[in-house]
């Protein structure tokens, strides 16, 4: 069914609209929640959850892009799992793994530098992406939105798990030196 016509369902409060939307983003959902949350019960967890915010913020919002809107609020869900079950410890997975390497770009503290420099961070991060060639904005996006595993990108990139590792690495510190040469504290 065309995300429109989804859309349409959640805000004419058709049950059907779970349904449609289940069968469309289930996978992707699921694929999210499990790579941050390492659990499948959790993931279904976070992805029914997904379902029920989303059929309470469609209306008033009308997302342009139905599968970045639930990505985003499954993401979000997850680390907030997340965040509850690894309270006073360290999980496993990919999570501690990934924020370790983006740690020191990415502050965790909620009154940084304000709403106002948090937007020209996240716009800055933006510029920087979207002048990277495809493919390695695709393996950074993967890595670092997703989650995905360092083995799951070499695969279905086809190459191997050093030069993914290496690749990263370097993007890391591009992305670090293009913010320092804004302004940005690092």
């Amino acid at each position: 069914m065309d995300d429109s016509k989804i859309v349409q369902l959640y805000w004419d409060r058709n049950e059907q609209a779970l349904t449609a939307t289940s069968d469309k983003y289930g996978n992707y959902c699921i694929t999210i929640a499990k790579n941050i949350l390492g659990n499948k019960e959790d993931a279904e967890e976070c992805v029914n959850d997904t379902y029920m915010r989303a059929w309470n913020s469609l209306p008033p919002h009308r997302p342009n892009i139905l599968s970045t809107y639930l990505g985003k609020i499954t993401r979000n869900l997850s680390f907030n799992l997340y965040k509850r079950n690894t309270a006073d410890k360290r999980g496993g997975g990919e999570v501690p793994v990934v924020l370790d390497e983006i740690v020191d770009l990415v502050s965790d503290t909620d009154d940084v530098e304000k709403e106002i420099d948090r937007r020209e961070l996240v716009k800055a991060i933006d510029d920087f992406l979207g002048k990277l060639p495809a493919d390695k904005r695709s393996i950074f996006i993967c890595r670092y939105w997703y989650f995905d595993s360092i083995s799951n990108i070499a695969s279905r990139f086809g190459m191997t798990n050093n030069y993914v590792s290496v690749l990263l690495n370097r993007l890391r510190l591009k992305l670090h030196n293009y913010l320092l040469e804004r302004g940005f504290e690092i």
